[in-house]
């Protein structure tokens, strides 16, 4: 991806999370100057903030996702927080391609704007679908899934995506972006991802200009 594109989209979704009354921590706001002498925060060590991926595929708008890391343990480190939360914007037909932690659970939140679908397969001990119905707990409730099903939250609604259970999700067609929370066990994107078709977690990216506010990434090159 072109830093120029990273940067675009970054001050788009600013302007989405404030229209949904989303407020971000001050230095979401800062620039790479900001960040010199930061490198012992807990934001650097667990990579919080900015995140954005392609899959490595340069189709951010039909394969990809951006979100913001509130807060976070860390599984390298032992860091004693056990949980962890974040923000994502997900577009209508933006697909979090198919994947499985092994390590988080999670709750995936609805929390405004279009419908988020999330499809589901079970996992069998070779990390292939499994092909078996799926009790999942949506709001409390027990709800069966048939093997790739489909879950359409609505504004408000969430799920629980236990580890093992893989998972996709995207905007409902004509229903508008989704604002989508995640509450979870610690959060590793370093090595708690399992995508069913390999492939990256992270973008590389091409600098055609300065970053406007860095990613969680960007942390060792700047701080």
């Amino acid at each position: 991806m072109k830093r120029s594109e990273i940067n675009a989209l970054i001050a788009d979704a600013k302007v989405f999370f404030r229209e949904h009354r989303f407020m971000l921590p001050p230095w979401a706001f800062w620039g790479p100057k900001d960040w010199k002498g930061k490198g012992q925060t807990e934001v650097v060590a667990n990579q919080l903030g900015w995140d954005l991926t392609d899959y490595g595929e340069g189709k951010f708008h039909e394969r990809g996702l951006i979100l913001f890391t509130l807060r976070n343990g860390n599984l390298a480190t032992g860091h004693t927080k056990p949980y962890a939360e974040k923000i994502m914007i997900v577009g209508e037909g933006q697909i979090c391609p198919m994947h499985f932690h092994w390590s988080k659970m999670e709750d995936i939140i609805n929390r405004g704007g279009g419908n988020l679908v999330i499809e589901l397969n079970g996992s069998d001990d070779e990390e292939c679908f499994s092909g078996k119905p799926l009790a999942v707990m949506v709001d409390g409730i027990e709800r069966v899934v048939e093997p790739g099903g489909t879950v359409v939250l609505e504004p408000g609604e969430s799920i629980t995506l236990e580890k093992g259970m893989y998972h996709r999700f995207y905007g409902e067609a004509g229903k508008g972006r989704v604002l989508v929370g995640e509450v979870s066990s610690v959060n590793d994107d370093n090595t708690d991802n399992r995508f069913y078709r390999p492939m990256p977690r992270f973008p590389e990216i091409e600098e055609n200009e300065s970053p406007l506010h860095l990613l969680c990434t960007d942390y060792p090159r700047y701080v």
